[in-house]
């Protein structure tokens, strides 16, 4: 069955899929911009060194560090944590996927769905040393 074919279980979890998605995305919109004022107000007036490279700092590049300085109001872990919550959005699509197709029995688009979380976390994993 397609979405528009008017099966209400279908359009529901249409609804609830499309409903994450704008939520998640909003939701990553209104931090970053949070961030970056907070940022751009600390160093806005800061002259850029573009002839030295620097990653970021060792704290920024765990979750808990990246907790700690967005709930200290830090201006990069704030724009870190919209990031990772950017990249949340869409796993948790997929899982609410998972769920959504075997409530009713669904197993062979559940199983998909649920090889494709699995990559995405493993990939996300095996991507964050």
């Amino acid at each position: 069955m397609t979405a528009g074919s008017g099966d209400p279980a279908i359009e529901k979890m249409d609804n609830v899929v499309g409903n994450l998605l704008r939520v998640g995305v909003s939701l990553s919109g209104a931090i970053v911009l949070t961030g970056g004022l907070v940022y751009l107000v600390r160093h806005g007036s800061e002259m850029p060194a573009y002839h030295v490279f620097r990653g970021e700092p060792a704290d920024l590049r765990t979750l808990r560090g990246i907790v700690q300085d967005a709930c200290s109001l830090g201006g990069r872990g704030i724009i870190q944590l919209e990031l990772l919550l950017l990249i949340a959005t869409p796993i948790a699509r997929v899982a609410y996927l998972v769920y959504a197709f075997a409530r009713p029995g669904d197993r062979l688009y559940a199983l998909i769905a649920l090889i494709v979380l699995l990559l995405l976390t493993c990939g996300l994993a095996m991507g964050c040393t």
